[in-house]
């Protein structure tokens, strides 16, 4: 039987993979403009997708409670 948060979880995955492009891309920037610093929101977009990974996790474990693998 398929897990019935299947959709869920991918849809959380494709948010994962976006938040982590936004904060490279905030990097790669900071970088190019000769910055030293970390972006101020950096550190803001990683905790956005560490929750979201663990809601991925939490989703989709299953009854035994043994969770399935963060990424396919």
């Amino acid at each position: 039987m398929a897990n019935e948060f299947d959709d869920i979880c991918r849809r959380l995955e494709a948010i994962t993979e976006e938040l982590t492009d936004l904060a490279i891309a905030r990097l790669q920037d900071s970088i190019d403009a000769g910055g030293t610093e970390l972006p101020i929101d950096e550190k803001r977009l990683n905790r956005a997708r560490r929750s979201i990974e663990k809601a991925r996790m939490i989703l989709s474990s299953d009854a035994s409670g043994s969770a399935a693998p963060l990424y396919d």
